[in-house]
């Protein structure tokens, strides 16, 4: 038995961040991080809370024996905490939501619900949540935006009266101080770093923090390895990653270290030099401002790639992609596909694909400007805007690491 527990809403903008982030600071020695779906920014987020690197768990990307596998292999810390995905039913359409991890890991769930403005209706929100699948994992509630332990006491009582099986654990008031100069969900600074301790308290003052140790419980049976096993590679990898490149899967480098004999970590930003066999960049940003006047100082990075690109292999995912094409708007990028690209002010793609038999991810605003492609290849590179995890898809590394 795992100790477990998911954090979940009835969507987004609810406060899971808030509370999530409140409890990984409480337990930050002793916490592994989870995140349901394939979302790159709250993960990089929770390590930065934790010092742990968070781990997605994906039943769209993998299938429900990889997911245990990859949950118990990472469940390496007294406690997991899960972050779930918009609202708690929110991607069962594909397989994959804060419900269809739970339940397949028999995680108990926390549902955050915003109580302010109401007291008996929220219970009847609760109901339906409940009864909308029977075999939900929904064991407690805390309530958020409260104006004052009397209005909790109001909500309190009815949702003990209605709902005998479900713990009320507390409740997070409104207007928080330490929250009102920082917004939780999409960085958080050195500055705000140091803000965590009277976040976090302020958060769980009003929470049963022991009842949450209580609650937490996982059974996860893991039978065998559930991946297609791959030798062992003599060849070196080459991870192009910094703040720019940052969309990089934990598992993702976890299964590069066992394929590659060796696996090196390339910063742009510093102008570092590329020598490896193969080169993999993520996913991140590379149309800003700052990111394309960093990429254009990077001189000795970018001419090792090109030298690079024209015997061995290369793998780009999203941003990835576009800095191995000639530009994005005016933006120079490296020019070794012969592809140019835009950005919209909107999602050109934004959910799950499969392409070409591989499950993966896309979200990006930017879009080819001559041709509606998701990936091109000359040669030995490769470039997609498909992110996806490799463990499980180990063809990609016969048919474009080369390996």
């Amino acid at each position: 038995m795992k100790k477990a527990i998911t954090i979940s809403a009835i969507a987004s903008n609810q406060g899971k961040t808030v509370l999530t982030t409140a409890l990984l600071h409480h337990f930050k020695n002793s916490v592994r991080p989870f995140k349901v779906g394939p979302d790159f920014i709250d993960p990089q987020f929770h390590q930065k809370v934790t010092s742990t690197p968070c781990v997605n768990l994906d039943t769209f990307m993998m299938n429900k024996e990889q997911v245990k596998w990859i949950f118990d292999r990472y469940t390496d810390k007294n406690m997991a905490i899960l972050e779930g995905v918009m609202g708690f039913y929110d991607g069962m359409d594909k397989g994959c939501s804060a419900y269809d991890v739970s339940t397949l890991l028999q995680i108990p769930t926390i549902m955050l619900l915003d109580g302010s403005a109401t007291y008996i209706t929220i219970s009847a929100v609760l109901k339906g949540l409940k009864t909308y699948r029977h075999d939900n994992t929904i064991k407690a509630v805390v309530f958020n935006r409260l104006s004052s332990d009397r209005h909790y006491q109001l909500i309190k009582k009815q949702i003990e009266k209605d709902h005998e099986d479900i713990k009320v654990l507390g409740w997070i008031p409104n207007h928080l101080e330490s929250l009102d100069s920082i917004h939780l969900g999409l960085n958080l600074s050195d500055e705000n770093l140091k803000k965590l301790d009277s976040i976090s308290r302020e958060v769980l003052q009003y929470i049963d923090i022991p009842a949450i140790e209580n609650l937490a419980t996982s059974f996860v049976e893991i039978k065998n390895y559930p991946f297609e096993k791959v030798p062992k590679s003599e060849k070196t990898l080459a991870v192009i990653h910094d703040k720019n490149f940052s969309f990089l899967y934990h598992d993702n480098l976890e299964f590069f270290k066992e394929v590659f004999t060796k696996v090196l970590t390339v910063n742009p930003t510093n102008d570092e030099l590329i020598d490896a066999d193969i080169v993999y960049i993520p996913g991140g940003y590379v149309e800003t401002n700052e990111a394309s006047e960093a990429l254009k100082n990077s001189k000795l990075f970018r001419n090792s790639l090109i030298i690079h690109s024209k015997t061995k292999p290369i793998y780009g995912e999203c941003a990835g992609f576009i800095y191995l094409g000639n530009k994005i708007d005016d933006k120079k990028m490296s020019g070794i596909l012969d592809i140019d690209f835009e950005m919209q002010k909107r999602f050109t793609r934004l959910g799950y694909y499969e392409i070409d038999g591989i499950k993966g991810h896309c979200f990006h605003c930017s879009k080819p400007v001559k041709e509606d492609i998701m990936s091109k290849q000359k040669d030995k590179v490769y470039g997609t805007y498909l992110h996806t995890f490799f463990r499980n898809h180990v063809n990609i590394l016969k048919e474009r690491f080369e390996i």
